[in-house]
């Protein structure tokens, strides 16, 4: 009787740990398919507005046109999207990815970076942290003169000067499992 009841406690431990699996299996494969779908509808909003004839110049260039350094988002962006009127960037990325800059400093990525782009400055960032001892997320960047030995000023919780040519060009970024 004692091996029977043994054996019935066992399978169900081993059925709670299948069911745990699955779950966790069923969890990824979701995440996976959202992120999916979300680049196939953000590539189709851009060809759509290449085909209706809206030159986009490249995320670089407009970053250097509000006078910030073009290097500050990775190099493998699938898209961005700026609304011209209300100032608002978002910025898509094809996975959660961090890039490490040649100051030593380290910038982590969401998927989707939301931001409002002004003359010098990145503000109301949504999807970018930085490491300051452990992750922070990053609110505002800054640029603070016009000479080449300027500061971008990266406000996570503290404000903190890094050397603008740190950020000069648009480095690969490393997928990160979360952001």
């Amino acid at each position: 009787m004692e091996k029977a009841l043994v054996k019935v406690g066992s399978i169900k431990a081993g059925s709670f740990w299948i069911s745990k699996k699955a779950k966790e299996e069923f969890t990824n494969l979701t995440e996976e398919i959202t992120t999916l779908s979300s680049t196939v509808e953000e590539k189709a909003k851009w060809v759509f507005n290449k085909l209706k004839g809206k030159p986009t110049k490249s995320l670089p260039d407009l970053l250097r046109e509000y006078n910030l350094p073009p290097g500050l988002f990775p190099r493998n962006i699938i898209c961005y999207e700026f609304d011209e009127m209300k100032s608002k960037l978002i910025v898509h990325l094809p996975s959660a990815c961090e890039v490490s800059f040649k100051d030593s400093s380290v910038v982590k990525y969401a998927t989707r970076v939301k931001a409002i782009l002004l003359r010098g400055k990145l503000a109301s960032i949504e999807g970018m942290k930085t490491k300051v001892l452990v992750w922070v997320k990053v609110s505002n960047i800054a640029v603070e003169g016009q000479k080449s030995d300027n500061k971008v000023w990266f406000v996570a919780g503290v404000r903190k000067a890094r050397p603008k040519d740190a950020y000069d060009t648009p480095l690969d970024a490393i997928r990160v499992s979360e952001f």
